[in-house]
């Protein structure tokens, strides 16, 4: 092995390696186990959440294929319909200064298509860098030719079960991209907002309670006036009681609108008044349906005021008996300008009561930026209440569970109050909706326009024009985990790998992505897509923050494997386009967290970061001083293995027959078989955090630490007998063996490279079970193995040496100067336990000499208690007796207020009646301790000051 961790130089050959052999592929053999990847979007880079995520699959997939599953991970990545659409529309006006419309649909397509085939790999390309083991054969795209179909099956089915239907509906539209969108691409931000209160004039002469000819009604949207169908007061108001059923006379539009009852006014906000505008907002829609009040549309898709109004029943169907005029002066202005001179024009008439300035909330589209409209168009939808049903029973049952169980509250919130799913989009690029139109504008659904003129008999003169819509990506994402298997064909991958095993997912598409394909799996296949939902938090940054190019404060994966210079971290956190005073202050917190730069960590350090993160809680903050750490955790595993190898190649290491074990050796064995037990509980209840604790735990503080110093005395020393050798060198190789495997599905590429170098000596038939830790059976604790006593012994050898190691640097003695110490009290098992350890003690500690002696032969000496006994160094020629008695002062005076703290709860009646009985033993305890240290300090003082 090399003298130094050198990640970059194993890992992308070890991965190659894996790839060619087909170790990502199913094998075939022992039941299975499948996950299919939450697809990326085919437009993305890897970001932090993507290889958080991804490094958590692989981790599960790595452990259960060692465990002789037959494992299935699927890959692919989802089209991103608006996502890319936009890019290469962006590519496109760059390159040609030409949209997309002057292209035309079909070219603009192969466009998107050659794009995809350039440069639509590069996420899958950095998953390989992540290590990632997913089976590559079976790469899917949510557009080829197979997923289509799939895609198209399932709508045509829907239609004709009628659970979707079209119709025109109130929905989230972005002006500038032109489509509906969904809830999760809409970003509420808080801002700095205006809320104008209008007169609205009664008609007829009639007035208020206070005498008033007028209601005052609040807005923060005055464009959407032209828009109002009534006015609310809420039925407990009787400030307004006699007005319910009067007529307003709707400023500058001049239509009669109704005064109505709804509870959605609110008494004590405002004047308790609401304007109503059905077509324009989500909470006015459900009072009109209420009320079965008109829709009333005034603006157009670019969210300009119409030349005339479209109005319509709740239903969708058009309404004749409103005037639809709408005002000269506002037709054809953006809502924004419309907005001000509708304001300057109730100004002028004396119709504008006040204006306030408020916080309130704006939904902004999170691909274009702008300000998402309300809109009232015609869509298709998924009517998901029969859908939902069957997917409730399904967690409710227990079929799937949710980990941690909490989410599923999150889950069942929202599948009790779900609305009809909007499934259409108003775009170029993603699955076009199977449905022809007639020149009259009726639609038909089918699987092609073949299939629809012989599924209704249609006459072959009638022209079909398809619509233009597209579907939701979360509709064909719905489908993914049987889409890939071959459905709705009967495939024999549907059949062995359906349902999947575990979905890995954030918690904030529960609702977007997780719900859906529960309902659209149950629906398709009568089956569960997932047996098991585990749910983690999202990736922050040290602060808890966000990460986004916005805050400058974005990590790059591969950056943090790879390294950086600093000059192109601050080109790429700041960026050509941003403000010069904000990349200042990006630049500026950029230097003071990396003043150096990025150094290379490599996959693995990366990985075991992200494992030791994922708690149950719903933030993960990334700290890069953790990954320090993981990174001086490899090169610990690292020098450890190449001891072990100087000390075993080319050596007798007992690969076959009995060997006699020394303490430590049975000590490691011991701890192996609790560690393994432990990593497997952990792993399976999907606590990655405990696992890679518990394994670092052991790999740093016990095999490194401890056992391999040792080993040393057993390997080193003239006296140790030829057995004793072997037997510690098979340990050696056996433990490291089993712990590389233990590490593997954290850590593969350096569990790899070093299990190359000692699978031999430990004895692995690599002919019989191939030429790769990944395909090694998962460690096994055996029970058997177990000695308590050896445990017991090297605690009390390893209590010992920390005793007289804490006793040094108290004193200041060198760690090589050989010391003689004394040892007092104890009992018989610390007789035997020096005699059989004699050597371990000597070596270790740097001992001239150890015994036992009476506490009158005890000169002044600088003491530690391991149990009842006292570990003693004369300090005659170690010491400066004055700094010394400072030092026992200061110890005395922290035990004097300890035992104070401990004595006072224990006189405190109320602690005393109402704490556990175990609680209070454990408070009386620790006084006994406090004060038993405090008299041996004592005792030290004496001493000392007779020096």
């Amino acid at each position: 092995m090399e003298k130094t961790y050198q990640p970059e130089s194993i890992e992308r050959a070890w991965y190659q390696h894996w790839e060619s052999r087909g170790y990502f592929a199913p094998t075939g053999e022992g039941s299975p186990y499948t996950i299919m990847i939450p697809p990326p979007n085919v437009t993305g880079s890897l970001h932090m959440g993507h290889a958080f995520q991804d490094t958590l699959m692989d981790t599960l997939i790595r452990y259960q294929r060692m465990k002789g599953h037959n494992t299935l991970w699927q890959i692919g990545t989802d089209h991103a319909g608006i996502a890319t659409q936009m890019l290469v529309e962006r590519k496109l006006q760059h390159e040609t200064g030409q949209s997309r419309h002057d292209l035309g649909r079909e070219a603009f397509i192969d466009k998107v298509w050659e794009w995809k085939n350039e440069s639509g790999g590069h996420i899958t390309r950095q998953l390989r860098r992540m290590g990632t083991s997913v089976d590559w054969s079976r790469e899917r795209f949510t557009m080829d030719e197979g997923f289509s179909n799939a895609v198209r099956e399932a709508f045509v089915r829907l239609h004709d079960e009628g659970l979707i239907y079209r119709g025109k509906r109130l929905v989230n539209w972005d002006p500038t991209l032109g489509t509906a969108i969904s809830d999760l691409e809409v970003e509420n931000r808080d801002q700095q907002g205006q809320f104008w209160h209008f007169r609205y004039p009664l008609a007829d002469g009639v007035t208020t309670e206070a005498g008033l000819d007028h209601l005052v009604v609040a807005t923060t949207r005055p464009e959407t006036l032209l828009g109002d169908t009534c006015v609310a007061v809420n039925p407990n108001d009787e400030r307004y009681a006699a007005l319910i059923g009067k007529f307003i006379i709707l400023p500058l539009v001049g239509r009669r609108i109704p005064v109505i009852a709804d509870e959605h006014a609110d008494m004590e906000k405002g004047s308790g008044c609401v304007k109503i505008t059905p077509a324009h907002d989500f909470n006015d829609y459900g009072v009109g349906r209420r009320h079965d009040s008109a829709l009333i549309n005034v603006f157009t898709q670019q969210a300009c005021i119409r030349e005339a109004a479209e109005v319509f029943n709740m239903d969708g169907s058009a309404r004749d008996d409103i005037d639809t005029t709408l005002p000269e002066a506002y037709q054809g202005l953006p809502r924004f300008e419309a907005r001000e001179k509708i304001v300057a024009d109730m100004d002028a008439l004396g119709l504008l009561e006040k204006v306030e300035t408020i916080t309130n909330t704006l939904p902004y589209g999170d691909r274009s930026g702008d300000v998402i409209e309300p809109l009232l168009t015609d869509q298709w939808f998924v009517a998901v209440e029969t859908l939902a049903k069957p997917a409730i029973e399904a967690v409710e049952n227990g079929d799937i569970r949710f980990v941690p169980k909490s989410y599923e509250n999150m889950y069942f919130s929202w599948m009790r109050d779900l609305q009809d799913w909007c499934i259409s989009r108003q775009l170029w690029w993603g699955h076009r909706i199977p449905a022809w139109y007639d020149e009259n504008g009726k639609f038909y659904v089918a699987r092609s326009e073949e299939e629809a003129r012989e599924k209704y008999a249609l006459s072959p003169e009638t022209i079909l024009i398809q619509d233009n819509d597209v579907l939701d990506t979360w509709f064909s994402s719905g489908l993914w985990t049987f889409g890939t298997l071959g459905w709705p064909e009967k495939t024999p991958e549907l059949e062995t790998f359906h349902p999947t095993s575990t979905l890995v997912t954030g918690f904030d598409i529960i609702f977007f992505w997780v719900a859906r394909m529960i309902m659209m799996t149950l629906k398709f296949t009568n089956q569960v897509p997932f047996k098991t939902v585990y749910v983690h938090g999202l990736v922050r940054d040290s602060q808890g923050q966000k990460m986004s190019k916005s805050k400058g404060n974005v990590l790059d994966p591969i950056d943090l494997i790879d390294g950086i210079d600093l000059d192109t971290l601050l080109e790429k956190r700041t960026g050509a386009m941003m403000q010069p005073q904000k990349a200042k202050a990006i630049a500026k917190a950029t230097r003071s967290e990396f003043p150096d730069g990025i150094e290379s960590n490599g996959t693995d350090a990366l990985r075991y970061t992200f494992l030791s993160l994922a708690s149950t809680g719903r933030d993960v903050k990334f700290d890069s001083g953790r990954l320090e750490g993981y990174r001086n955790f490899c090169n610990k595993l690292w020098n450890a293995a190449r001891y072990v190898l100087m000390n075993t190649e080319g050596e007798d290491c007992g690969p076959d027959g009995d060997v006699t074990l020394s303490l430590a050796d049975r000590w490691i064995v011991s701890r192996l078989q609790q560690v393994e037990a432990q990593v497997t509980k952990a792993l399976d209840e999907y606590r990655f955090d405990h696992a890679s604790q518990a394994l670092y735990d052991f790999v740093w503080n016990e095999y490194c630490d401890w056992y391999l110093e040792l080993s040393k005395p057993v390997l080193w020393d003239a006296e140790a007998t030829l057995e004793a050798r072997r037997g510690t060198r098979r340990t050696l190789v056996r433990v490291l063996e089993a712990i590389l495997r233990l590490a593997h599905p954290m850590m593969p590429f350096i569990t790899e490279e070093i299990w190359q170098k000692v699978s031999l000596l430990a004895g692995v038939d690599i002919d019989r079970q191939g030429s790769s830790i990944m395909v090694q059976s998962w460690p096994q604790a055996d029970t058997s193995c177990i000695d308590d006593a050896a445990m017991a012994d090297i605690e009390w050898v390893k209590a010992v040496i920390v005793a007289i190691r804490n006793i040094r640097a108290e004193l200041n003695i060198a760690p090589g100067k050989p010391l003689e110490v004394l040892l007092t009290h104890g009992d018989v098992s610390d007789r035997q336990r020096l005699e059989d350890n004699a050597m371990f003690l000597s070596k270790l500690a740097r001992l001239e000499s150890m015994r036992f002696v009476t506490p009158e032969d005890v000169p002044a000496s600088s003491v530690q208690r391991v149990g009842t006994m006292e570990v003693h160094v004369p300090m005659a020629g170690h010491i400066d007796r004055d700094a010394e008695l400072a030092r026992i002062d200061r110890d005395i005076d922290k035990q004097d207020k300890l035992i104070g703290g401990v004595e006072k709860k224990l006189g405190n009646e109320s602690f005393m009646s109402k704490a556990p009985a175990a609680v209070v033993d454990k408070e009386r305890a620790k006084l006994e301790e406090a004060r038993a240290n405090r008299e041996t300090l004592l005792a030290q003082r004496r001493t000392i000051e007779t020096l």
